[in-house]
């Protein structure tokens, strides 16, 4: 197949890589920054850049860019796609994504599948782009209206670059489980060294400070759509983690150690049955 990927970021370098390791597949990327396309022709992540006539003749199309470009890009190009072409995207919400991209593939020659790579790693660009990421991981995929073939295809794409198991998912069922996975814990790591104790952690940080801390090292620019973007379920999952921190408040402020015993060892529980 001809493959162009659309945005050499983390993931679309990751991608990228991936594809060309364990592939026979030709692998065409287009980015806006000139540099990231060299360097990716020279380490040979990439075949070369991909023209609008590659674009045109692709069989599948990677959009590896943020949520508001690619409802561009397809308002710009999507009418340009082969018939039989597959467009799909690695994007972090669903629901909004989903609901646009019904609308605008209306007697579109392309055929989306909505994806949605579970990896990734504190840096970002393509620098970092990294196939072993995706070693073992989930790759999402929310099939919609799509031909099971052209799911299939992608299914298949994500199995060869490593990913451990495909799991296929409505856009709703998508964004509630990514806001309670993915979401709140980096709410919840930024809020965490927001504390002005954070400034002088070191000497008594050990492995509990850097679990909790990890993704705080977070792309504002990317993370703030992704929060907004998928308001409502993660509003919901706030909601419960604020109202269960509110309990361990209570237990510790009234010294009900009764009360934060039967907290801790509901949540150990919990985590030893699901891991």
């Amino acid at each position: 197949m001809k493959i162009v990927i659309v945005g050499l970021g983390l993931i679309g370098g990751s991608i990228a890589k991936a594809l060309k390791q364990n592939t026979p597949h030709q692998v065409l990327a287009m980015d806006t920054n000139e540099d990231v396309l060299l360097d990716a022709c020279s380490c040979g992540a990439i075949d070369g850049k991909a023209s609008l006539s590659d674009l045109e003749q692709a069989d599948l199309v990677y959009l590896a860019i943020y949520p508001e470009d690619i409802l561009e890009f397809v308002r710009q190009y999507g009418g340009r796609l082969k018939p039989g072409c597959i467009l799909t995207d690695t994007c972090g919400i669903k629901q909004e994504i989903c609901a646009a991209m019904e609308e605008l593939s209306q007697n579109a020659p392309y055929t989306f599948v909505a994806g949605h790579p579970m990896a990734g790693k504190e840096q970002s660009g393509f620098s970092a782009s990294d196939p072993s990421i995706f070693a073992g991981a989930s790759y999402i995929l929310v099939p919609g209206s799509a031909a099971p073939e052209a799911v299939e295809r992608v299914a298949s794409l994500a199995r060869q670059m490593g990913f451990g198991r495909v799991v296929r998912v409505t856009p709703k069922e998508h964004d509630q489980n990514i806001a309670f996975t993915s979401q709140v814990p980096h709410v919840l790591a930024c809020a965490y060294v927001l504390s002005p104790r954070c400034r002088s952690h070191q000497g008594f940080s050990a492995g509990s400070y850097r679990d909790v801390s990890r993704v705080a090292n977070i792309n504002d620019a990317l993370w703030s759509r992704l929060f907004l973007d998928n308001r409502e379920c993660l509003l919901e999952e706030l909601d419960e983690l604020l109202g269960n921190l509110e309990k361990f408040r209570e237990a510790v402020a009234g010294g009900d150690e009764a009360g934060l015993r039967k907290l801790l060892k509901a949540a150990a529980q919990i985590k030893q049955e699901v891991g």
